[in-house]
C-alpha cells in the first residue's frame, strides 16, 4: 500500500492578513463615527440657542413651583398666511404653527386662548421680511421673538407663560 504521509498546511500571511482587515475596519469605522459627528453637530450658535432656552424654560418652571408634565402639542387651527416684503419683490408666505406645552392644564389654557395667541403670532410674523425668513438664522430669530411675544401675552392674561416652545410645522413662501 502507499505510505501516509502527513500533510501540512501552512499559514503564511494568513493571520497577519486578518489583522491588517480588522485594523483598516477600525479605522474606517472610526473615520466614519467621527465625519458623522462633525457632520450632524451642525451649527454651535444654534445649539447654544437652544440649550439657553431651555435652560431659561426650566429655571422658570422651577421658579415658579410648576409640576413639569409631559409634552404636548397644540395646532393652531389654520395656517398664517401672509404678505412679505421681499428685496425685488414682495412674497406670499404660509406658516403652519404648534405650540409646546407641559401638562394637561397648560394645554387647556393654550386652547382656551388660541386667539390671543393666533394675534399675537400674526403681529410678530407680519413685521418680517422675506430676506429674513430665506435665511435659517432668520427664521430661528423671528421664531424666538415670536415665543417671547405669546409668552408675554399670556403672562399678563393667566398669570404664567404657559408655552414652552412655538415650532414652525410647516413653512412655504412663493
Amino acid at each position: 500500500m502507499a505510505e501516509e504521509t502527513d500533510l501540512e498546511i501552512e499559514e503564511s500571511g494568513g493571520g497577519k492578513k486578518k489583522l491588517i482587515i480588522i485594523i483598516a475596519a477600525a479605522v474606517i469605522l472610526i473615520a466614519g463615527g467621527v465625519g458623522a459627528f462633525l457632520f450632524l453637530s451642525g451649527d454651535d450658535e444654534q445649539a447654544e440657542t437652544l440649550a439657553e432656552e431651555t435652560v431659561a424654560v426650566d429655571a422658570a418652571s422651577e421658579t415658579a413651583g410648576a409640576e413639569v408634565g409631559s409634552a404636548l402639542y397644540v395646532a393652531m387651527p389654520r395656517p398664517f398666511v401672509f404678505n412679505v416684503p421681499g428685496a425685488s419683490r414682495d412674497r406670499i408666505v404660509q406658516i403652519k404653527v404648534q405650540l409646546l406645552v407641559r401638562g394637561d392644564i397648560n394645554e387647556e389654557v393654550a386652547k382656551k386662548h388660541i386667539p390671543l395667541i393666533e394675534s399675537t403670532l400674526l403681529g410678530v410674523l407680519s413685521t418680517t421680511t422675506a430676506d429674513e425668513l430665506s435665511t435659517s438664522a432668520g427664521k430661528e430669530t423671528i421664531r424666538l421673538t415670536a415665543l417671547d411675544k405669546v409668552q408675554a401675552a399670556m403672562e399678563s392674561v393667566e398669570g404664567s407663560k404657559v408655552i414652552e416652545r412655538v415650532l414652525f410645522t410647516g413653512f412655504v413662501m412663493q
